[in-house]
């Protein structure tokens, strides 16, 4: 492969009948999806100053090339260039194949574009320059259900679209580095999905109230106010994260006795009574009172003093629980009812009325309980899907915001919220359920999770590590475009795997005002400016501080 041939030995002849033809290089190795081009200096750097965009993007990392075979043309992705030392009016670029496409006869120009390749060209093939033309038939969308999203790189108006079936019956991950527009491009994404699917069912999980500004006219907005989400919907191991203080053997003590209450707690209800063989983990409605009452019970049946410290444990945390205000939203006395096909309704979005998407505020939640909400959230969704089977399907798309915090390397299986999450990426298709990971931290969560995404939109990352990771979930092709992710500026991203045709560069739309979340960045310079009010500041912040928001 190092043996590489250079225009310094062409024929001149030949050399000018290239140019003239638009040639800008010469295949020189075959090597499966990855092959090696020479490239003329001066034609590249001619072909820089073409009016169009395309054509001049042609020679520079990340840009695309074409050679034909036969009757069809060959598209490649630039992944790297080096100057070719011996001649020094060459240039070496490895090259990634992305598709190809029919030629029409009397035109040569590119049409019916597919991904894969059926021929490869011969070393010596010449190589010409992709036009703006051969992109508009490269991402043209076909009949699939489809979002358009942007502009293709370098154009201007070239559409950018993502296969919403393909995107989200394989799950998706949008990842990007803090303050890059990832909040606002999740939102423009979701907002483009409920668009075209307006009777939908999509859970976004909001962990700093984001975006409710910005689906307050499309979607159902719940928080610690509204949600009233029932405490006894947990199951058992979410029981055990809540009520349990202890760790190592005392803990196992504990959860046993926990378990061995909480059945009995939910046979005592009505619907407990009805159902023979019922399970600890039965989403059954019990008073919480019960369960402290059987505990004191199992406690008074102990011999010795010192047996009775695990009882006092598990009964002194559920009343403080219980009397706390803040955990109000799940474990108010209020909750006891069966409201459990209301509360799948409210979430879910069934039937959605017009409001295809629920936001669930827990910035709101107390930081300890936060895992466990939305542990709660993701396994109802999981376990509705299951139940569900034998009715008519209604998928259910969940997007998790923040989602490092929820699955994270190394110790994903730790929590609840990651077992649920990580099960979710492996099996919810099957199910009929899709995930939606957004984070600014990807080599922070576990990695078999990113590798369940099959589309990732990658915006700019700052972090090496963070770029290796999400280059190791990325397919081959996808190289020349994952090197030019510390380059991209705002609203740009790097999209590859299911949801699109071949690997793309995307500028994204604008979003108007009244669609964008609440995620701006102060600006310091100004606000700084303002004075007046400090005190009327205070005094609101401080009540509304001690309420809890209340």
């Amino acid at each position: 492969m190092n043996d590489i041939p250079r225009f310094s030995s062409f024929d001149p002849a030949t050399a000018a009948a290239v140019q003239v033809a638009g040639s800008i290089g010469t295949v020189v190795s075959i090597a499966g999806s990855a092959s090696r081009v020479l490239l003329d200096r001066a034609a590249v750097v001619t072909a820089g100053s073409d009016p169009d965009p395309a054509v001049g993007f042609a020679g520079q990392v990340g840009g695309q090339i074409k050679m034909r075979v036969g009757g069809a043309w060959i598209v490649a992705n630039v992944r790297a260039l080096r100057l070719d030392e011996t001649s020094g009016t060459a240039i070496i670029a490895d090259i990634d194949f992305l598709g190809e496409g029919d030629e029409e006869k009397l035109t040569g120009k590119l049409y019916n574009f597919r991904r894969g390749v059926t021929r490869y060209p011969q070393p010596g093939a010449e190589v010409f320059p992709v036009t703006t033309a051969d992109l508009k038939q490269v991402y043209a969308a076909d009949d699939r259900a489809h979002v358009s999203i942007g502009t293709v790189y370098p154009t201007k108006d070239i559409r950018a679209t993502l296969y919403v079936d393909s995107m989200l019956g394989k799950h998706f991950a949008l990842v990007g580095s803090t303050g890059t527009g990832k909040s606002t491009s999740a939102a423009l994404i979701l907002h483009k999905i409920c668009d075209l699917a307006p009777e939908g069912h999509i859970v976004m999980i909001d962990p700093h109230g984001e975006y409710s500004a910005a689906f307050k006219n499309n979607g159902q907005i719940l928080d610690v106010t509204n949600l009233q989400m029932p405490y006894w919907l947990m199951n058992f191991e979410e029981h055990c994260e809540v009520f349990l203080t202890t760790s190592g053997s005392e803990r196992q003590i504990d959860a046993d006795i926990l378990a061995k209450c909480l059945l009995a707690a939910r046979c005592k209800s009505r619907l407990g009574q009805e159902i023979a063989k019922l399970t600890v983990d039965a989403p059954i409605p019990y008073l919480l009172s019960d369960l402290t009452n059987l505990i004191g019970l199992e406690m008074g049946k102990m011999d010795r003093a010192g047996d009775t410290a695990p009882y006092l444990r598990l009964k002194t945390k559920i009343e403080e629980i219980k009397a706390d205000p803040r955990y109000g939203f799940m474990f108010s006395g209020m909750m006891v009812a069966d409201t459990m096909a209301n509360f799948l309704s409210r979430i879910f979005r069934l039937p959605s009325n017009g409001r295809p998407i629920s936001i669930v505020d827990v910035s709101g939640v107390p930081s300890d309980i936060t895992a466990v909400v939305v542990a709660v959230l993701a396994r109802t969704t999981f376990d509705f899907a299951i139940w569900s089977r034998n009715e008519p399907q209604r998928p259910i798309l969940l997007v998790c915001e923040e989602a490092h915090r929820y699955i994270p390397a190394g110790n994903e299986t730790a929590s609840s919220v990651g077992r649920i999450l990580g099960r979710i990426a492996k099996e919810g298709r099957k199910y009929g359920v899709s995930l939606g990971l957004i984070t600014q931290r990807p080599s922070d969560l576990a990695e078999g999770v990113l590798s369940q995404c099959g589309t990732i939109i990658a915006m700019r990352l700052n972090n090496d590590r963070d770029q290796a990771f999400v280059r190791a979930a990325m397919p081959e092709g996808a190289r020349g475009f994952l090197d030019s992710i510390p380059a991209l500026r705002n609203r740009e991203c790097i999209i590859c795997g299911e949801g699109v045709t071949i690997p793309i560069r995307v500028c994204f739309d604008a979003l108007a005002e009244d669609r964008r979340p609440a995620s701006g960045d102060p600006l310091f310079s100004q606000l700084w400016r303002d004075t007046g009010g400090e005190e009327q500041i205070i005094q609101r912040t401080i009540a509304r501080w001690r309420a809890q928001g209340k």
